[in-house]
């Protein structure tokens, strides 16, 4: 078979199929060339989930009448001219070929009005052949109307999800748009349904609100970072505000939406022990890079970009969403972004006469050492902070062995102690074992332990990795190892059911591989095995250490797999429930 060059009309139509996946690329597409032409309203139009009608009318400079022929021609474009152009793209859009791949797979009008002309002019194109090409009514802008959407290509069709999918991923698109474009108002409607209506703002934050919701602000921490030449800014939910699914994660580099592996790498990682197994986290983050720095001719649909120093780019936004999401402490409170900062040091609020009770009981080592610091510092608090109340507050009482009931501003906080104690355990042994400062403490009587084989030859290979976690064994025969040291955060009551945990954790990780990869997730089930366990009785002096040490310790809203640490429940939520006031 000989070589021969494509028609123009098929040519057209594998370019359709990269560019156009569904009626959604094709809103996409048309938004983009509005935004890129200044509009600041665009309405979009639909009908029969966008097979049957996509009209998309905006308000920017319009298209000069002798240019629109261009238009819907391929690689015919305003936005570039030469190669340099490609090294800093500030567009939305810059190859020329939306609109022609576009009008070859469906009936395809363009009106528009130039600014500074006194007419408007349509040109209509159908299957890629030009038909009409007059003056029309039209206000200044553009208007793009396709119809019979894949009329020439009826395979295309079959492979269209239902109508409510199909009018789903275009609503999303067109949020995502608004969320990079608040200064610019959208209308969608569907049929005669309208779906939504953004008014434009100046402040991004009421977009924010608008399309994610109030609760979604609640729970999130403002970002606003910079170094260099790249800034970082934006909204991220807490760890325990999180989805099933990662529909509500929206990423802007330069305010065009992409999804990259890099910046997504470095946000999972800044959540990596915070967050809940099989969660997603909420977020909404814009990236401000120089254009020149990233490269967004990598993909047809422009999801994908290509970082020119992308090891810069990712270790700065885990960087600064890691340190977002640790200096985030237990009752902090946003207030829509405006947080208040806690006491610490010698400024710790002084407690109520009435819990000065003395409880004539043993306290365990490290609670123990805590009562004593808060002691301490209650001695040295100044009179003039009397009254204040620490973000926990007070403790109150324990609740079926599990929970600490405690009072503070706000009102009613209940703690999951072991959840709490487990994240304060975790968090000070990830700073020993990097201070190189971790505590080993001797067992009265070794405990020889028999674990299969393969577990003792890991033992043999690691012993050096099990001893900077404080954990000191020795292997005795074919399947027997002795237990001789144990982190002293941790205890020895617990020592055989924490080595059989870890090895159990290490050789499902992969064996030798496991252990440097994985240690944060060593470290989180080692702490595990050191916390409070349910049913304990606690004094009021340890409920209240406890208290202190999660008001100082990072990541303490959630334990080490996710979970929420503390609920508050306030005093408005408790009148409504008891119906005070109505």
């Amino acid at each position: 078979m000989r070589i021969e060059k494509l028609d123009a009309a098929v040519a057209n139509q594998i370019a359709a199929g990269e560019v156009v996946e569904r009626p959604a690329s094709i809103v996409k597409e048309l938004i983009e060339n509005s935004l890129d032409a200044g509009a600041t309203a665009v309405t979009v139009e639909v009908e029969g989930a966008g097979l049957g009608l996509i009209r998309v009318v905006d308000n920017g400079v319009g298209i000069h009448h002798e240019d629109m022929r261009l238009a819907l021609e391929r690689h015919a474009t305003s936005k570039i001219t030469t190669t340099d152009d490609l090294l800093s793209i500030t567009s939305m859009g810059f190859r020329g070929e939306a609109l022609a791949s576009v009008a070859s797979v469906a009936r395809t009008t363009l009106t528009s009005k130039a600014v500074g002309s006194d007419r408007a002019w349509a040109l209509t194109v159908e299957g890629g052949e030009e038909k009409r090409h007059a003056p029309a009514a039209h206000p200044q802008g553009t208007g793009v109307e396709i119809r019979d959407l894949f009329f020439n290509t009826p395979a295309r069709r079959k492979f269209m999800k239902t109508e409510r999918t199909e009018v789903a991923h275009i609503s999303e698109t067109l949020r995502r748009l608004a969320l990079a474009n608040p200064g610019v108002s959208f209308e969608l409607k569907h049929g005669t349904r309208t779906i939504e209506r953004l008014s434009a703002t100046n402040v991004l934050i009421d977009r924010i609100e608008k399309l994610l919701g109030r609760d979604f602000l609640a729970e999130a921490v403002e970002i606003d970072e910079q170094q260099d030449e790249l800034r970082l800014h934006g909204w991220i939910g807490s760890p325990t505000y999180t989805r099933r699914t990662a529909d509500q994660q929206h990423l802007f580099v330069n305010a065009r939406y992409v999804r990259d592996k890099v910046v997504g790498h470095a946000i999972r990682q800044a959540y990596r022990d915070v967050i809940f197994h099989g969660r997603q986290p909420v977020f909404v983050v814009y990236l401000e890079i120089p254009p020149e720095a990233v490269d967004v001719n990598v993909h047809p649909t422009k999801h994908e970009v290509r970082f020119r120093h992308s090891r810069q780019v990712h270790d700065f936004i885990f960087g600064r969403l890691n340190r977002a999401l640790r200096d985030v402490r237990p009752g902090d409170s946003n207030d829509l972004m405006q947080r208040a900062s806690f006491a610490t040091g010698n400024t710790a609020p002084k407690a109520p006469a009435w819990i000065q009770t003395s409880f004539p009981r043993q306290l365990s080592a490290e609670v123990e050492r805590s009562v004593d610091a808060f002691a301490t510092e209650e001695r040295d608090t100044v009179d003039a902070e009397d009254g204040a109340i620490p973000p926990l507050g007070y403790a109150l009482a324990q609740l079926g062995g599990a929970y600490i009931l405690a009072e503070n501003k706000d009102g009613l906080v209940i703690v999951d102690m072991h959840a709490a104690h487990e994240r304060i355990t975790y968090e000070k042994m990830k700073s020993a074992l990097s201070d190189q400062t971790l505590i080993k403490q001797s067992l009265l009587v070794p405990v020889n332990l028999e674990v299969t084989r393969q577990e003792a030859d890991l033992v043999e290979t690691l012993m050096e990795d099990f001893d900077r976690l404080g954990i000191g064994l020795e292997r005795l025969g074919p399947s027997t190892i002795r237990i001789q040291e144990v982190p002293s955060l941790i205890g020895t009551d617990d020592a055989t059911e924490l080595v059989r945990d870890v090895l159990g954790e290490l050789l499902e990780f992969g064996q030798f591989d496991g252990f440097a990869e994985h240690r944060d997730s060593l470290l989180a089930t080692m702490a595990c095995h050191g916390s409070i366990r349910a049913n304990r009785r606690l004094a009021i002096e340890e409920m209240n250490a406890l208290l202190r040490e999660m008001e100082r310790t990072e990541n303490a809203g959630q334990c080490n797999h996710g979970r929420p640490t503390f609920h508050v429940q306030n005093l408005t939520d408790l009148d409504r429930l008891f119906l005070r006031g109505q």
